[in-house]
């Protein structure tokens, strides 16, 4: 068996349900015997069959004997779906093939033990490099019991994000926007900061061929979210609005209330919100991943905390130079470069499957290179 032949194929499966499975991991499965595929099957959206599951409706029994290829371990307890495990075991495949065990709290490995107690050969780590990059965003929500944060900013060659009169628009092309709102479709929501708000009024809709709920946050330690903002307006259930304050007055929460919106109170010492507990708050309702799209102030308070996993750079080829042009990450400034924080591009071998050739850098913390 070409295992490395076959995990790839359940790899591109699982790509096909890229921004649509969200908070579940995007899964794919591929039941081979004799060289010869017998059924496949890739998670479509949360709520839905899972990968295994599909496939094996597919095979029927054609799947006894045959070799069960998929890139997450099949689940061995209940969430939206019945757990996939079982109708693994029960099935007849002769031998698993998984990529990646789930380090999830509730998974523990209980679906591989399940399998091998049943006495069926399990094989692990194929490709299991591929299946992370394409799962990273499950994987640190699992791991880390906080959303997976992307830093997002879209920049001039000398750093800045807006004029000193805050003027933005637009920084980048056209063609760059699109791809921005495709990496916002990747993940379960997008947060800004309040200025961010006051100053543009976005709706921080995702795209419309999103068809799962998006979250819109908003770190506003005084709640001054304008009930009459664009965002607040557009309050949807399937695009739902959560306000993440410090102590606020009651009539101003009530207000944002009445119009939708979630309020979530946490510490906010020193009158800034205490971004991990906002982390905690946001992850503790099922929200798994977030794209940071700014302000200046908010996306340098990710950087001081260490709190994101990817930092993506959409470059413009302008130099707009000035004192009072605002620069992608503001906050504190640091003493030396003793504090600054090393990183390091994300490799693309192999490649990821980006739907265009991307027109933005994207970097990942290097915590061994500080």
């Amino acid at each position: 068996m070409d295992d490395a032949r076959w995990m790839g194929r359940a790899l591109a499966l699982a790509a096909r349900g890229l921004g649509e499975t969200n908070p579940n991991p995007v899964v794919g499965c591929v039941l081979v015997r004799g060289e010869r595929v017998v059924a496949e099957g890739w998670h479509v959206r949360a709520g839905g069959p899972h990968a295994e599951v599909v496939a094996l409706d597919r095979a029927g029994p054609r799947a006894r004997g045959a070799t069960l290829y998929v890139t997450l371990e099949p689940c061995a307890h209940h969430g939206r779906t019945p757990p996939c495990a079982p109708r693994v075991r029960d099935s007849g495949v002769g031998r698993v093939v998984v990529a990646l065990a789930d380090p999830s709290l509730h998974a523990g490995g209980r679906g591989l033990r399940l399998l091998r107690r049943a006495g069926i050969p399990v094989t692990t780590g194929v490709l299991a490099g591929q299946a992370a990059r394409l799962d990273d965003r499950f994987l640190v929500s699992a791991r880390g019991g906080r959303p997976f944060v992307i830093l997002k900013a879209a920049l001039t060659l000398d750093g800045r994000i807006a004029t000193s009169s805050g003027r933005s628009k637009w920084i980048t092309s056209a063609a760059q926007r699109r791809q921005a709102r495709w990496l916002r479709r990747l993940q379960d929501g997008v947060l800004v900061g309040i200025g961010t708000v006051l100053a543009d009024d976005p709706r921080l809709m995702p795209a419309p061929a999103v068809r799962r709920s998006f979250a819109r946050v908003v770190l506003d330690t005084g709640l001054r979210l304008p009930v009459r903002s664009r965002l607040v307006r557009s309050v949807r259930k399937r695009a739902p609005v959560i306000a993440v304050s410090g102590p606020a007055p009651l009539d101003r929460r009530r207000r944002l209330e009445r119009a939708g919106v979630e309020v979530i109170a946490v510490p906010s010492p020193r009158g800034r919100v205490s971004l991990p507990h906002a982390l905690s708050a946001l992850g503790a309702r099922g929200w798994t991943s977030l794209m940071v799209e700014g302000g200046s102030e908010t996306l340098g308070s990710f950087l001081r905390e260490r709190l994101f996993d990817q930092v993506a750079l959409f470059r413009a080829p302008l130099l707009l130079g000035g004192r009072g042009s605002l620069s992608a990450f503001g906050g504190d400034d640091p003493a030396g470069f003793d504090e600054a924080l090393r990183l390091r591009p994300v490799p693309d071998d192999p490649p990821f499957p980006w739907p265009f050739e991307p027109q933005f850098e994207l970097w990942v913390p290097d915590r061994a290179g500080r």
